[in-house]
């Protein structure tokens, strides 16, 4: 299963396997450690944590900007397709974490999609290798995950459009549709 979504994923050419290996060489077992300790106590989050990649994903690509908070309220785990996402305080937990062990190093998009894998694995899931080095994204709106994250509600012909716009196809559709909880 590939939750990060072809082009949509913030990478550059830095980013790779082992990208934290020296700079914050437990970072991934901080994650792992922390999935392993607390999923079992709510093994649905693995699903949630799906949802919540997927939406962070299918926006401005996999850069954590659907953990953005601001005065306003103006973010996109505001808007209507994510507010049955839950799971925020379980990554904060984890960046809380990672940051005492590593300040300033590992950003919140690859410890999200490092936890989104550790939880499927952990609830019996398979284990895919997960290139980290993305970069946390800087905006996050609110109309734009209103608009553009496929609902329960979309008609085919919805769903193919913002497929389209993201850069997916009717594979990618079929797909995650498929594989994914919508919420």
């Amino acid at each position: 299963m590939w939750v990060c979504l072809r082009e949509n994923c913030v990478i550059d050419d830095a980013t790779g396997l082992g990208f934290h290996a020296k700079s914050c060489p437990k970072a991934e077992k901080i994650v792992s450690d922390f999935v392993n300790e607390h999923i079992h106590k709510a093994p649905s989050l693995a699903a949630v944590l799906i949802t919540m990649h997927f939406h962070d994903c299918f926006i401005r690509g996999c850069d954590g900007s659907v953990l953005l908070n601001n005065t306003n309220k103006q973010v996109e785990k505001n808007a209507s397709p994510n507010l049955t996402v839950r799971g925020f305080d379980f990554i904060e937990g984890i960046k809380s974490l990672v940051e005492a062990a590593c300040p300033g190093v590992v950003s919140c998009a690859n410890i999200l999609t490092l936890a989104t894998r550790d939880s499927i694995v952990a609830t019996g899931g398979l284990f895919w290798q997960v290139p980290t080095g993305r970069r946390d994204g800087l905006v996050s709106n609110l109309s734009e995950s209103t608009r553009n994250i496929p609902t329960p509600f979309d008609n085919f012909t919805t769903l193919q459009t913002k497929f389209n716009n993201a850069r997916l196809d009717l594979n990618d559709l079929v797909i995650l549709s498929g594989k994914m909880p919508f919420s």
